[in-house]
């Protein structure tokens, strides 16, 4: 065993020494300060975290008597993250900047004892594992010297900045509870919409939620059925050129049975209720004639005579229904030749006819705004001059110039007189009564008098079938030969008094006002008007023939095209540039009708050529006539929204979710609408 150096007894004499007088020193120092002094003493506190922590309690002694001094030694209690007590030491200056030191002695008493009421209430953690047991002297000695030091207190400033705290986040709770009642509502609207829109007819087509959720695989047995039934065809043949005659009936039978099973279906939750089974049915047939009659080049041979059928006759539907949609565009529903008749009716019979022409003050007043539509159709009509004047900010400056054919002209002229739009001035012309427009003058009405272009129009080489006349039934269209569309190239002679004219077609609806394009400038151009033209589509080689020299020569084939339907006219520069000779000298020049085939709008592009200002998209938006897939955004936020195309909004032919942009403007419960059953 190791032995321990002997100190001379000297030395230890000395060290017991200095020890006594040291606790002697101490000792009188405590004894001389009194409780004030005590409690006057500087507090550290550092960061807020540790005041809420209840396993660290942290008690500070001030040791020394200034607490300027930067040499203070600190002793600090804690506990540890296993819940020992643990002892530090450390010195004032090695303390950072964000320890300060407090004064309690300013305080006021209630604060005192409520600081010292909270480092008292403090639980002691039954964690302490190492913490010797004390007697009840020890424990009464100890709990003088924790309240002899200074305990942690807490200042206005902080408790202040607690209150704020807590303030804070019961806001952001709030406000975070808001958000979220907020998109709850916004994805329950959502869903609402999105349910109202479901097509509900067709059972099985469109899941009850979303339709992102429909199971793509949802028409895989009519699937497999159509196939079948192809393949038990062909089979069929082979057997039946084969003698097979019992496998020839088991396949007719069976595709047959198929056939009425598929019916009308569209997806598998349309198929008949034994349809699965007729399937495998099919399919163990299917597969004893594969067994007996299979022979891969006859076979192959019989699945392309198949297919050229099925063309044949896709070719030959296709004619057919490009013929019937022509044929039910251009003809008239019995509700709207209801409505002009009864019209037409009581204009005489309650003696309308017999009231005078409006003041032509407002109706010649270039200071106005004026709108041109030529047009044969009553409901048409009255929903532009609706529309238009719903959404005026000034109704009373708009004034409208209706020139309609002598059969309308009474319906015309009736329905405004008894339906008059509020504030608006209405004025409907007969085109019969413009006596300067004769064969002498104009162009098109020179030509109909021709027997060339009779035959060509009314006779389209008498078609002996509905397929042969779908080619030639668009050029007997009615609106290609009457005056009313070729109206637009005489503005000028039609309102000699006024400066600028709104051109409108009677299948469009206005959305916003229309009075800003009054102060567009057109810079010196004749016609303002939206262009059509998108990459290579709507350009000038697809109404022109450039294969004539008189148009290759004369215009570019990439050339932007517009669209007629709301176009500003400058008559004023009209009148410089003489714009109805230009369209009278091209329009002889297409007498065999070798440079456009028919319409408004390539004599339009001709006539108007260099001289057509580009208007901003926004104002003109078309396609509602025949394109189901447009931007309804771009529909919405348009000024004007245009139904050209064969699709108009008042046919059965219309794009459904189109028509509620122009129904809205019907007059549902005006009378003679009620009588005519529109709805």
């Amino acid at each position: 065993m190791g032995t321990y150096p002997r100190l001379p007894c000297r030395t230890v004499l000395v060290f017991l020494f200095l020890v006594l007088f040291y606790g002697a020193s101490v000792s009188s120092y405590i004894s001389a300060t009194n409780e004030s002094d005590i409690r006057g003493s500087q507090a550290l506190y550092d960061c807020d975290q540790c005041h809420h922590t209840k396993e660290q309690d942290i008690f500070l002694t001030r040791v020394h008597s200034s607490p300027d001094e930067k040499d203070i030694d600190i002793i600090a209690t804690y506990s540890d993250a296993s819940g020992h007590f643990q002892l530090a030491r450390l010195k004032m200056r090695d303390l950072s900047d964000s320890w300060i030191w407090e004064n309690p002695t300013n305080e006021n008493n209630e604060h005192q004892t409520r600081s010292q009421e909270l480092v008292e209430s403090f639980p002691t953690d039954s964690r302490f594992k190492d913490t010797p047991k004390l007697s009840i002297g020890e424990k009464i000695s100890k709990e003088n010297r924790v309240k002899s030091t200074h305990s942690l207190s807490l200042t206005p400033m902080k408790i202040k900045r607690r209150m704020m705290r807590q303030e804070r986040r019961k806001a952001r709770a709030a406000a975070l509870l808001q958000q979220d009642k907020e998109t709850e509502n916004h994805i329950v609207s959502g869903a609402v919409e999105r349910s109202e829109g479901f097509h509900t007819t067709k059972k099985g087509k469109y899941s009850i939620w979303r339709v992102e959720y429909e199971n793509p695989n949802s028409d895989s047995t009519l699937k497999l059925m159509r196939d079948q039934i192809i393949m038990a065809k062909a089979y069929s043949n082979i057997a039946k050129s084969m003698n097979k005659t019992v496998l020839y009936s088991v396949l007719v039978k069976h595709f047959k049975e198929s056939e009425q099973a598929i019916g009308e279906a569209n997806s598998d939750a349309e198929l008949q209720p034994g349809a699965f089974d007729q399937a495998k049915a099919m399919g163990h047939i299917l597969s004893e004639a594969k067994d007996q009659l299979y022979d891969c080049p006859l076979v192959a041979r019989k699945l392309r005579a198949t297919l050229q059928s099925m063309e044949d006759n896709v070719n030959v539907q296709r004619k057919r229904s490009a013929f019937l949609i022509q044929l039910a565009a251009k003809t008239v529903p019995r509700q709207l030749h209801c409505l002009p008749l009864q019209l037409a009716a009581d204009y005489y019979l309650q003696g309308y006819h017999k009231k005078g022409s409006l003041d032509d003050q407002k109706i010649e007043d270039p200071s106005l705004y004026h709108y041109a539509i030529f047009s044969d159709n009553v409901l048409a009509t009255s929903v532009v001059v609706n529309s238009t004047v719903q959404n005026a900010k000034d109704p009373e400056k708009q004034v409208f110039h209706i020139v309609t054919d002598k059969l309308n002209f009474a319906a015309m002229r009736m329905w405004f007189l008894v339906n008059p739009p509020a504030n608006a001035t209405i004025e409907v012309q007969n085109i019969d009564d413009f006596k300067w427009l004769n064969s002498s003058y104009c162009s098109v009405l020179r030509q109909l008098e021709s027997a060339r272009i009779k035959e060509y129009y009314f006779k389209a080489n008498n078609p002996s079938s509905l397929s042969a006349g779908s080619d030639n039934l668009k050029y007997r269209n009615p609106k290609y030969l009457s005056m009313l569309n070729h109206l637009r190239f005489y503005l000028p002679e039609v309102y000699p008094k006024l400066n600028k004219v709104l051109f409108l077609d009677d299948d469009i609806v206005v959305q916003k006002d229309l009075t800003p394009l009054w102060s567009v400038d057109l810079k010196g151009m004749v016609n303002g008007a939206v262009e059509t033209c998108k990459e290579s589509f709507h350009r000038f080689d697809k109404y022109l023939n450039f294969s004539n020299p008189l148009i290759s020569k004369n215009f570019s084939p990439k050339a932007c095209g517009w669209a007629f339907g709301m176009n500003m006219f400058d008559l004023i520069e009209w009148k410089k540039r003489n714009i109805t000779g230009i369209y009278h000298r091209w329009q002889d020049m297409n007498e065999d009708r070798t440079l456009w085939k028919l319409g408004t709008l390539p004599p339009g592009l001709i006539t108007f050529y260099n001289l057509t200002y580009p208007l901003d998209r926004g104002w003109h938006v078309l396609g509602l006539g025949y394109d189901p897939a447009l931007n309804l955004t771009e529909i919405e936020n348009a000024a004007v929204i245009h139904y050209n195309g064969n699709y108009k909004p008042w046919l059965n032919l219309a794009v459904s979710k189109y028509q509620s942009y122009w129904s809205r403007y019907v007059m549902f419960d005006n009378p003679y609408i009620r009588v005519c059953n529109l709805s």
